[in-house]
C-alpha cells in the first residue's frame, strides 16, 4: 500500500468497456515527498485534496472485484481503497 494525495480527476468520454462505472483520480505519492504522479480507480469516493491508501497490481484488480465492479478483470493497475483520517509517522518522547 502507498500513502498518496488526490490532486485531480480524470474524465474520459471513450474507454474500454470494462472501465465503465469507475471514477478515476490523479494521485501523488507522499513518501517520498513529491513522489510520482499516477492515475488510480477510486473505489471509496475520495475527493481532491484528501490523503488516501492506494494498492496496485493484482491487488487493485481484486479490490475492484470485491467492490462490486461489473467486470471480474477490469484493466486497472492502481486503486484507492481507503481515505486517511489521520496518519501518525513519529511519536515525540515525553520529557
Amino acid at each position: 500500500m502507498q500513502i498518496c494525495k488526490v490532486i485531480g480527476h480524470v474524465w474520459s468520454t471513450k474507454k474500454e468497456a470494462a472501465l465503465e462505472g469507475f471514477k478515476f483520480m490523479v494521485v501523488q505519492e507522499k513518501y517520498p515527498a513529491d513522489g510520482p504522479v499516477f492515475v488510480a480507480a477510486d473505489l471509496v469516493g475520495a475527493g481532491t485534496g484528501e490523503e488516501v491508501l492506494v494498492v496496485s497490481g493484482s491487488t487493485a484488480r481484486c479490490a475492484a472485484k470485491s467492490s462490486g465492479a461489473r467486470q471480474d478483470e477490469a484493466p486497472i493497475d492502481a486503486a484507492i481503497v481507503g481515505i486517511i483520517d489521520t496518519c501518525e509517522t513519529e511519536k515525540q518522547k515525553k520529557a
